[in-house]
């Protein structure tokens, strides 16, 4: 008889390591947030369905109440989701449990899986002890610094037990092993839609004054956009996305161009009629937006942190350095052309490729 508390029956089994597989994520960010956990899981759910693998992803949205995550009310967080998430995770029956994000729903997924010892990975996708330093900068450092050991003993005790953590990089890796994450990693690369982001003729931007220095993504205190609006540029400043320090920034510097969301063919739009793509923050781990320029064939200016020093890794792709402005001025003058740059970018980053790292980690972690 199978002790109390441990699950009686095993999940499905791979009946062979090459075929098809019942993968099931749980995320506290989903449809219809607009992030890059969202889309680094849509695009390898659609990757993995192609391929004629079964993919259920249970998010928030499934949840009766929920309630807006502190500091990010865009990310609703489910409420006591235990009993129903169980539920649904028992109905899925999967053979894979991948657990994306360190909310309520991922702890409660990591209980249930402990309970009855079965596998699971996670991933590593934010630095929530970085972000929640930020935060709360307007504390004192004592009080900062006392929020970022706090936050990153939990995210470290969320990921211990996994059979695979997976990163986005090999500078993510690194900085992680050293901050004291012990489970085994895997890496997660991210990719690139070339039917959206491509090298195309410019249609936005005509009147303004060149070089058009251009941000996309959240416009939050953990960005650093700050050190981009404060840049000294001869020409426009564009920023494109929306976020709660949107109309704050935008007071403090009314000669840089708020455009707030764009998405699709929209955004690639911009991409494509920019000078130079500038990445002013510090604390994303890897930065799906950098490749999205790099295919458009926008070059790549950034400080030399983790996220932009695993992908600007050439000459061609652009410059980093602690002067943003020097690393922009740099970056517009990188060799090569925008086809030939995003032609290499595109190259190492596709979402084919992430998926099968991904399905991957899954089973050697089984």
């Amino acid at each position: 008889m199978a002790r109390r508390g441990v699950y009686k029956r095993p999940m499905t089994q791979d009946a062979d390591d090459d075929g098809p597989c019942k993968i099931l994520i749980i995320t506290d960010a989903w449809h219809p947030q607009v992030n890059g956990v969202v889309r680094t899981y849509e695009h390898l759910q659609r990757e993995l369905l192609a391929a004629g693998h079964s993919v259920r992803v249970i998010g928030p949205g499934e949840f009766p109440v929920t309630l807006p995550m502190p500091f990010y009310a865009e990310i609703r967080l489910a409420l006591f989701p235990y009993r129903r998430l169980v539920r649904r995770m028992r109905a899925a029956d999967p053979q894979h449990i991948h657990i994306a994000t360190e909310g309520p729903l991922g702890w409660a997924a990591r209980r249930w899986c402990l309970r009855r010892a079965v596998p699971f990975t996670t991933s590593y996708h934010t630095h929530f002890p970085d972000y929640a330093q930020e935060r709360f900068a307007w504390a004192g450092p004592w009080v900062s610094r006392a929020v970022f050991r706090i936050v990153e003993a939990y995210a470290r005790r969320f990921h211990a037990p996994a059979g695979a953590m997976l990163v986005a990089s090999e500078g993510l890796e690194r900085d992680l092993i050293a901050a004291g994450y012990t489970p085994p990693m895997a890496r997660l690369s991210r990719g690139v839609d070339t039917a959206v982001f491509h090298p195309g003729p410019a249609r936005v931007f005509a009147g303004l004054p060149r070089p058009v220095a251009l941000y996309v993504g959240r416009v939050a205190v953990e960005k650093n956009l700050e050190a981009f609006l404060a840049m000294d540029w001869p020409g426009a400043k564009v920023v494109v996305g929306d976020g709660p320090a949107r109309a704050a920034l935008a007071r403090a510097h009314p000669d840089a161009h708020f455009l707030g969301r764009r998405t699709g063919q929209d955004l690639a739009d911009h991409y494509r009629a920019a000078d130079v793509f500038v990445f002013p923050s510090r604390t994303d781990t890897f930065g799906i937006v950098l490749i999205e320029a790099l295919a458009c064939g926008l070059p790549v200016a950034a400080y030399p942190v983790t996220g932009p020093a695993d992908i600007v890794t050439e000459p061609a792709f652009g410059a980093l350095g602690e002067d943003l402005a020097t690393a922009a001025r740099a970056a517009l003058a990188a060799p090569g052309t925008r086809e030939q740059r995003a032609a290499t970018a595109t190259q190492r980053y596709s979402w084919a490729a992430a998926a099968e790292q991904f399905l991957d980690s899954l089973r050697a972690a089984r």
